[in-house]
């Protein structure tokens, strides 16, 4: 009788055992969130925030802070889609529908997430001007460039990848998240020294007006451009590549 109790007893734990499912196979059917997307509410400032001097650029309803490149209202090119700004383009072609800031920034610090389409390329520009001989803002500011590295073709040159100074510093390895997913990008520039910062890790990092950043725009695509990476202050950037992208909880600080 002993023998069958034990026995018994081991099938009750052993069905036990089977029927309670593992923690691994839990914590793996539901992806961490990153840190922007675990944050709430959205565009937004804290009292923390505002006390360090943050400020809104796009406040989830409007875009009157923006306007297209060149002048004019944004083009019905550019929505709002869940409390984000949403590039509605999808031709895969520059559409010319670039949107700047009203304001113009010298130092300062910008934080921003974004996601993109499969397939998708943006890029977020600064020191931007509006110039006659420059017909889009890549020709004066220097980009940090939004991608989704496993499916543009751009994904294959280092320093065209999501993080970039776009064409001229690559970042140390791919950071973004999943495609379709949100990235959180900050960029510092402050006084001569650029720094982006691609879901915590810096992904590039430069001086800005020297001898070496000239030598740098000389081995770059923008050699010709003889206005780009000159202005010591500029507009920010949102670029129309003829890709789906989405853009919120942009904030800039004063340094």
């Amino acid at each position: 009788m002993f023998k069958s109790l034990m026995l018994a007893s081991a099938a009750a734990l052993a069905l036990t055992a089977c029927s309670k499912p593992a923690a691994t196979d839990s914590a793996a059917a539901t992806p961490p969130a990153t840190a922007s997307e675990a944050a709430a509410p959205f565009n937004t400032l804290s009292e923390a925030e505002k006390a360090q001097g943050w400020k809104l650029l796009f406040d989830g309803k409007d875009t009157s802070q923006w306007r297209l490149y060149k002048g004019g209202a944004i083009e019905p090119s550019w929505g709002i889609d869940s409390a984000a700004m949403e590039l509605l383009n999808a031709n895969e072609e520059m559409g010319g529908a670039d949107i700047i800031t009203v304001d113009e920034y010298d130092n300062f610090e910008l934080t921003i997430d974004w996601k993109i389409a499969p397939g998708g390329n943006s890029g977020i520009l600064y020191m931007v001007k509006e110039t006659p001989d420059a017909s889009n803002p890549y020709m004066t500011g220097p980009e940090m460039q939004v991608l989704d590295n496993a499916g543009h073709p751009d994904g294959k040159i280092p320093t065209h990848n999501a993080g970039a100074l776009y064409d001229m510093k690559a970042p140390p390895k791919d950071v973004t998240a999943p495609v379709g997913q949100w990235n959180h990008a900050r960029i510092l520039v402050d006084h001569g020294h650029i720094e982006h910062w691609l879901n915590g890790v810096k992904t590039a990092e430069s001086s800005y007006g020297d001898d070496a950043w000239k030598k740098q725009v000389a081995a770059s695509k923008f050699k010709e451009m003889k206005e780009f990476g000159i202005a010591t202050k500029g507009h920010i950037a949102l670029q129309d590549h003829g890709f789906h992208v989405w853009y919120r909880n942009i904030k800039i600080r004063i340094l």
